[in-house]
């Protein structure tokens, strides 16, 4: 009886090891995809301060609420089954289908460049592009909506990222790597945006605490700092989300073609990081990152630029006159 208890104690034992490597294997996975989507995360969060501008105080965290829970619904509920479902029965798709999204993230990075070096062209731009309005009850409602279909596009570009870096493997597995990695971005892009539509309001309090001790004027000059510096910090943090919507759109499309295009073009790449490292051995790493991530950016912003017109004089009309068309 003893000796068939320690027996069962050794396989629980032996079972309870598997399971902690296999968690292991998924957050190393997770941790790993993650990564590769940093780019598309940073304009994730660089977005979507901008749907609470303009509405009350106390209405900014329910806002950001909701979007946070579209968001993980999109994610786990839509783009989770369908990523599952490319990489078990059509893998060849995913590479194709992260060119489009990369393409899509060259031309909202590019729109948003147009904006800041031509603004009035910009604005005719997205009249011309004006989607027709939802039914809404509230402008809240709207621009939850509106965000949250924004989010979908991100959403879809950084779960196919996180497939496209995954190794094959079970598919329980690459299901748990992706709801993980879905899990922990929305959790961290929500939290950073919620911290900085909030800010402002801790910086007022702070700037009106009364304490005549110099702790008090300590965290007074501290709440000013953070009411005044806010919107400056708003604008590098939109500027840093438009390179880095950019350079992962521009890399995207670069490593298809790579894949499925000549060869000459990422030799060429290669071959450009490769020479500029052995230029300064000391920061190899560095150099050879930043040489690709330029090549990337300026390749994504020419794709992004000449989508524009595509958009605006093809697929904008197209679309309209799909959408004005009387149903049969």
């Amino acid at each position: 009886m003893s000796l068939g208890l320690i027996g069962l104690l050794d396989d629980i034992a032996a079972i309870a090891k598997v399971a902690a490597a296999s968690l292991d294997d998924v957050a190393s996975q997770a941790a790993k995809a993650g990564t590769k989507a940093a780019g598309v995360v940073i304009d994730d969060a660089a977005v979507t301060p901008n749907y609470v501008i303009g509405v009350a105080s106390k209405r900014e965290l329910p806002i950001v609420g909701k979007i946070a829970v579209g968001s993980l619904r999109n994610k786990l509920l839509v783009l989770l089954p369908i990523a599952l479902l490319l990489g078990y029965f059509l893998p060849a798709a995913v590479t194709p289908l992260l060119m489009l999204g990369g393409a899509f993230l060259c031309y909202e990075g590019a729109e948003k460049v147009l904006e800041a070096v031509l603004p009035h062209h910009a604005r005719h731009h997205e009249a011309q592009l004006q989607p027709i309005a939802l039914n809404a009850r509230s402008v809240e409602d709207e621009k939850v909506a509106s965000a949250i279909k924004t989010d979908f596009i991100l959403s879809a570009e950084i779960m196919a990222i996180t497939l496209a870096a995954l190794p094959a493997g079970s598919i329980w597995t690459q299901a748990l790597v992706l709801a993980l990695v879905g899990f922990l971005i929305t959790a961290g892009v929500y939290g950073v945006v919620a911290l900085i539509v909030k800010a402002d309001d801790v910086g007022l309090a702070l700037a009106r605490h009364d304490s005549a001790s110099i702790i008090g004027g300590a965290i007074r000059l501290l709440g000013r700092a953070l009411v005044r510096g806010m919107p400056t910090f708003l604008t590098v943090l939109s500027t840093i989300g438009t390179a880095a919507m950019i350079w992962v759109g521009g890399g995207i499309i670069l490593h298809g073609i790579e894949k499925y295009g000549p060869p000459v073009v990422g030799h060429t790449v290669h071959a450009a990081t490769e020479a500029a490292a052995h230029a300064l051995p000391s920061v190899a790493g560095i150099i050879e990152w930043s040489v690709e991530a330029a090549i990337s950016g300026v390749f994504g912003l020419a794709i992004g630029a000449l989508a524009i017109p595509v958009v605006e004089y093809g697929l904008s009309p197209v679309w309209k006159r799909l959408r004005r068309s009387p149903p049969t």
